[in-house]
């Protein structure tokens, strides 16, 4: 059955009382991040016993389709076509263009604090005009996370503890979710961690192809999650969708998890990781907790960046 979903005035009061606009200062672009620590990132690598990795990133693709109408683009500048062997010249190479818009429903990205306002304002009540369509993101670039996310990784299988192939589209993972992940899976959320949150719908994709999240629905994590997430310090918070639950049922939140994360918790999301390889590798330990490292591009005055986060075991 569906999770239960808090109502619209529950909402606009955690625009407020949910807020962590001032915690770390008035000038503060970092907002979640930073809960991330020396200690907690040398506790995560001590915590590593084999060294195996695991991408969780979507295989990038250049085909268009209903939830991607304008596909990643790549095209050769320089090839081997010239070259035959004895002909020279000496010096023979080849290079790309590469280029996509990340935002969306099928690329695995990062969102930076810039990426969504409300009433004008962005986190730490900065206002909106500072991202500008001439400049970009003035303020609170995906840049500000040079240093990486490199910090404890959980996963919630949201599938797996409810015995079922995936959560439907229009469903979300929940509370009941997290709560019985922690039980049986024998962790605890803390301060920096990345949660992840498996709905099964990206492999779903995959398998049976795209449709259009506008006219389908998507899964994702239900906004009832929030109040946990500022509770225990989540730093990251990412899920193979695009991480709202599609239709949202609200009329003044079409994403409530990025209105409210991102502009009143600074909370950093990670949109369409690929989970269903993690999940196997989680399954196959019965170990549900990692280190996880995601690390952005370096793009000045970008709105997020597209990455391959990795999970080492």
């Amino acid at each position: 059955m569906p999770g239960a979903r808090p109502d619209q005035e529950q909402l606009l009061d955690w625009m407020q009382s949910l807020s962590n606009w001032g915690r770390w200062g008035e000038d503060d672009q970092r907002g979640t991040l930073n809960l991330l620590s020396p200690d907690k990132t040398k506790r995560a690598l001590a915590a590593v016993r084999e060294g195996t990795s695991v991408s969780c990133a979507r295989r990038i693709s250049y085909e268009a389709g209903p939830d991607t109408p304008r596909p990643p683009q790549h095209f050769m500048v320089r090839s081997g076509d010239p070259y035959r062997p004895g002909e020279g010249p000496d010096r023979q190479g080849a290079a790309d263009y590469f280029g996509l818009i990340f935002h969306g429903h099928t690329v695995t990205h990062i969102d930076s604090l810039a990426h969504f306002f409300w009433d004008g304002r962005m986190y730490n009540g900065r206002p909106s005009t500072l991202v500008s369509t001439l400049e970009g993101a003035t303020s609170h670039a995906v840049d500000v996370a040079h240093g990486g996310v490199i910090t404890r990784g959980v996963l919630v299988d949201a599938p797996m503890l409810r015995g079922v192939e995936l959560v439907q589209r229009g469903d979300g993972v929940g509370l009941a979710d997290v709560e019985q992940a922690e039980r049986q899976c024998g962790f605890r959320i803390e301060d920096g961690d990345v949660l992840l949150l498996r709905t099964g719908q990206l492999g779903q994709r995959e398998r049976t192809g795209p449709v259009d999240p506008a006219v389908a629905g998507s899964a994702g994590p239900l906004p009832e999650l929030l109040p946990l997430l500022r509770e225990r310090g989540v730093a990251v918070l990412g899920s193979d969708t695009g991480n709202d639950v599609q239709p949202t049922g609200y009329e003044r939140f079409s994403n409530p998890i990025h209105q409210i994360g991102i502009v009143a918790l600074g909370l950093w999301i990670l949109d369409n990781a690929w989970l269903d390889d993690l999940a196997e590798a989680c399954r196959a330990r019965n170990r549900w907790s990692f280190l996880m490292n995601i690390l952005p591009l370096r793009i000045p005055n970008g709105t997020g960046s597209p990455v391959n986060p990795v999970a080492v075991f």
